[in-house]
């Protein structure tokens, strides 16, 4: 059976709910083996990743600057690739880096910001959306390696009915020298849940006039992240992780709350393919309700407060 090699994404020694996401892809194309990268996977995690399919965990104790240096990291996971003939990965800003360097490394043919993957006469062939999610397309990875990096949300994690033993692989590495070196580090606390891998994001715009508290709320509420437009991190109203659009994070969630924005351009390229869209703005023209599912013509202000009762009611 064809081996598909699946990069770990891991935080603390916990397995990402993402990565759950691509091992449950991964099982419809072949043998998902797992690529774990770091210190050591515990006998939980092990578990948790045959439960999704993995029959291997393949792990290379990576020097420490390497979990910071996508050309290093890209040296793993050629190490630990083997004999797979597809590698998969979740789609964030990181992996996206660390898989360039692999296409480049290997001549694999890439593509980034997958909706699904399957085989069709032998090749690999992905859907995605492009030009600001205007257009949906399938594309035929023609080389014998193929690289897919897969939004997050897009498969919906499921345990295997036949869990795999997931049997730990050690792998050795022979690192060379990075052409980049990383001078200094800065640790930055993640608070919730990634916004890439949201499954509920909650965004605001120009209509919160500076005043996040109440998106704030209706995203804690239903569990979700907080979004925002880039000209409400550009005023400094909200940090610039939380920025969705073409600029910043490309969010696929189920369910996507746009509070008090127009809808631009630039705006609707990072967030249009959500499941569900839902609109609140006090203009009935704004452009947002052209994508929209659901429209609430209305003040955020009044909007908002109303909906938090109503779903702390049920």
């Amino acid at each position: 059976m064809t081996h598909i090699a699946v990069l770990v994404e891991h935080t603390s020694g916990d397995v990402r709910q993402s990565t759950l996401e691509a091992l449950t892809l991964a099982r419809s194309l072949g043998d998902p083996v797992g690529i774990w990268i770091g210190e050591e996977p515990s006998s939980d995690a092990c578990h948790e990743l045959g439960r999704y399919g993995a029959s291997e965990v393949r792990h290379v104790p990576a020097p420490d600057q390497s979990t910071y240096t996508a050309e290093l990291m890209a040296q793993a996971v050629i190490a630990a690739m083997g004999e797979a003939s597809v590698l998969l990965a979740i789609s964030t800003f990181a992996t996206k880096e660390v898989l360039a360097y692999v296409a480049h490394r290997t001549g694999a043919g890439i593509v980034v910001d997958a909706a699904s993957a399957a085989w069709d006469e032998g090749k690999i062939v992905t859907t995605q959306t492009v030009f600001s999610a205007t257009w949906n397309v399938r594309t035929a990875i023609q080389t014998p390696l193929a690289i897919v990096a897969v939004r997050p949300n897009t498969t919906q994690a499921q345990a295997s009915p036949e869990p795999a033993g997931a049997a730990l692989v050690p792998v050795e590495c022979e690192f060379t020298q990075p052409h980049t070196t990383v001078l200094s580090r800065t640790s930055v606390k993640q608070q919730g849940i990634p916004l890439a891998e949201a499954p509920i994001v909650v965004s605001g715009g120009r209509g919160t006039e500076g005043d996040f508290s109440l998106v704030e709320q209706l995203a804690q509420v239903l569990g979700g992240a907080v979004g925002a437009t880039r000209d409400a991190t550009d005023e400094g109203w909200i940090a610039h992780e939380h920025m969705v659009g073409q600029t910043g994070t490309t969010v696929t969630p189920a369910l996507y709350v746009a509070c008090g924005l127009s809808g631009a351009v630039h705006h609707r390229g990072g967030m249009q393919a959500s499941g569900t869209i839902v609109a609140i703005n006090t203009d009935p023209d704004a452009p947002i309700f052209e994508i929209a599912d659901f429209g609430v013509v209305g003040d955020l202000r009044e909007v908002i407060p109303a909906t938090i009762a109503h779903l702390q009611g049920r």
